[in-house]
């Protein structure tokens, strides 16, 4: 793995030699040879039986915690930030090639505090864990072991810890592929251990120099390294410590295509892209006009299921302040959720955890999407000491237009996630909780629905407005058919109304900075007055209770617009970094070949000076 990570195509690795199946789900579907008796007999001699021994099946059953690849991922950008603490500045994930087979590798790297060859010990072991914080993400002991087989069959761990004047270097191989290759019954971590002497790196024994330099040959024979040097090469980028971890052979589809598409390996194309993709899973649903699915295709709720960038973007709660994920090169801009919402409300919800547990306190941020009501996503964000377990989970029944566009942030401590950290256990706690968002939610879309054009549900407000329609002279059949034909051809109004509030006309909301008045029904038909943008922080609800019928028309064309308008930018970006690209390719063809032209002339200029004159 050089230093400068480039990159490389998805192929079979690990030594020369692959499992037989490359498909996650299929991988831990074989059968081991059973030890002979006389083996048994061996250990039980020797005292091998004094400990409990874990077969290599159970790397991957243990890995099946995880369901998301991007779950796994999550777990190893945990342990970086769980390393802030520690002087933790960045955690850099990009690909890299196995130069054994050309097959393409995921790496971490972060600057965090590195692990001791005691602390690289326990983080290969299962179950141990020493994060005792309040406030660190990892607390299982359970998150690098499944994490790196969820992903690949094989993973490597370059450490490098100073603790005062001891500085050491560590190496460990965690390998799926040796254990089953060789038909292990025992699961056999090899680990490699040196301290810097006299501004020399030397091996630090801790058994016998058999032990050391046998790990020495399994980790040389079944990772991507060919060569002592060029193990400890990896540490050139390890300035004073962090960890680095490669991850090869890695899970691929029914298809025999790896699960993480870097969508870079097309060398005819200099197209770059800065994310790391989840094969088959970018399939959009929702909207009718494709204006509306390009919308839908272009939103976090949508993008994070497929798009790590996205994904990361939101994965912790608060922005960080001196600390970066750095995904394939480019920095991770970090969204808060509750940023973007519009008619955001606050609310407080206090959990009865336990009759002896102090009173715990949960701020809930809620509101519309900014897209709303276009974009009909909907959903709570919860959040676990800061990092997101489920992102848009959805509290109420799909298909119910209560609820359509509110979204709501959270930060749950007072429960405990699941070990993959994508759920919470369905708890009596959790279920209270789950029952409490839902109100939140409905409470919400009954008091500020009609902000985004729906009808409002408060009986008051709506007799006021049926009084006000009545006092206009009502909109007659006419105006009913035309609503009529509206909803049966897909207009843009029919797909954002309700169907349990067809009898009356969509309301609209115009903004006025000296205060809220009221605009009649009759007014602004009579008036034909151009509707006014919609202010998020004043709006103008009358006391007659009618509003102008035409704003949700121009919220829906100015929504369209703005992410038409969006994505065009986008794809002009894209157009902008190939064409510097290209360019910067043509700079460097060019440099070489004057640099080849000038190296002919100098020749040539020493050929004729060593040729003698004509006489």
């Amino acid at each position: 793995m050089p230093a400068a990570m480039a990159g490389g195509t998805g192929g079979i690795g690990g030594g020369g030699r692959a499992l037989d199946c490359r498909s996650f789900w299929k991988a831990g579907a074989f059968e081991s040879a059973s030890a002979p008796s006389r083996e048994f007999h061996d250990a039980l001699e020797a005292g091998d039986f004094d400990r409990a021994r874990v077969h290599p099946k159970f790397l991957h059953t243990n890995a099946t915690s995880h369901k998301w690849a991007f779950g796994a991922i999550a777990e190893l950008l945990d342990n970086a930030v769980d390393e802030i603490c520690n002087g933790a500045t960045f955690i850099k994930v990009d690909k890299s090639v196995n130069l054994k087979d050309n097959s393409t590798m995921l790496v971490f790297q972060d600057d965090g505090g590195g692990m001791d060859p005691e602390g690289v010990r326990r983080c290969m072991s299962l179950g141990f864990s020493t994060k005792k914080s309040k406030k660190t993400i990892g607390q299982y002991g359970n998150g690098f072991k499944t994490s790196t087989m969820r992903l690949g069959a094989d993973a490597i761990v370059f450490t490098r810890a100073n603790r005062g004047s001891n500085v050491t270097l560590s190496i460990g191989l965690l390998s799926y592929t040796f254990l089953r290759r060789t038909m292990k019954d025992d699961i056999v971590v090899p680990m490699l251990d040196f301290k810097i002497q006299d501004g020399h790196i030397v091996p630090l024994v801790y058994g016998s120099q058999g032990d050391w330099d046998s790990s020495l040959k399994i980790i040389l024979e079944w990772s991507p390294f060919s060569s002592k040097e060029e193990l400890l090469q990896q540490f050139k980028d390890i300035v004073s410590h962090g960890t680095k971890v490669a991850i090869y052979n890695l899970w691929m589809n029914d298809d025999g295509l790896l699960e993480l598409d870097f969508e870079d390996d097309d060398e005819a194309s200099l197209h770059i892209i800065f994310d790391i993709l989840l094969r088959d899973q970018d399939k959009a649903s929702g909207g009718v006009t494709k204006a509306q699915k390009e919308i839908v295709q272009q939103h976090i709720s949508h993008r994070l299921r497929f798009s790590l960038r996205a994904y990361t973007s939101i994965l912790y709660l608060k922005k960080f302040e001196n600390f970066q994920i750095i995904l394939r090169g480019k920095p991770v801009e970090q969204i808060r959720i509750a940023d973007e919402l519009k008619f955001k409300k606050l609310v407080t919800y206090k959990p009865q955890v336990a009759h002896d547990s102090q009173v715990v306190s949960v701020k809930v941020d809620v509101g519309f999407a900014k897209e709303a009501p276009v974009l009909g996503i909907f959903g709570m964000n919860v959040y676990h000491k800061n990092r997101l377990i489920m992102p848009f989970w959805k509290v109420l029944q799909e298909g119910s237009s209560r609820g359509r566009s509110v979204v709501g942030v959270l930060e749950a401590n007072f429960i405990e996630p699941a070990h993959d950290k994508q759920d919470f256990e369905r708890t009596p706690l959790f279920i209270r909780l789950e029952a409490k968002l839902r109100q939140i939610i409905l409470d919400y879309w009954k008091e500020k629905c009609h902000l985004i054009g729906y009808q409002p549900v408060d009986p008051q407000l709506r007799s006021q407005y049926k009084a006000a329609l009545k006092d206009s002279g009502n909109p007659g059949p006419k105006s009913q058919q035309k609503a009529s034909t509206s909803r049966r051809t897909g207009g843009h109004t029919s797909n954002l109304l309700p169907e349990t509030y067809d009898d009356t006309e969509v309301i609209g909301l115009t903004a006025n900075g000296s205060g809220s008045r009221v605009r009649s029904f009759g007014q602004a038909q009579g008036n034909s007055m151009e509707p006014v943008g919609l202010d998020e922080n004043s709006v103008d609800i009358g006391s007659d209770g009618a509003l102008d019928p035409n704003i949700m028309e121009k919220l829906s064309e100015e929504n369209i617009g703005l992410f038409t308008r969006r994505e065009e930018l986008r794809q002009r970006d894209t157009q902008l970094r190939q064409t510097v690209g290209e360019l910067e390719q043509q700079l460097a063809e060019t440099k070489k070949k004057c640099a080849q032209l000038a190296d002919d002339l100098r020749i040539r200029k020493s050929q004729q000076q060593q040729q003698p004159p004509y006489i």
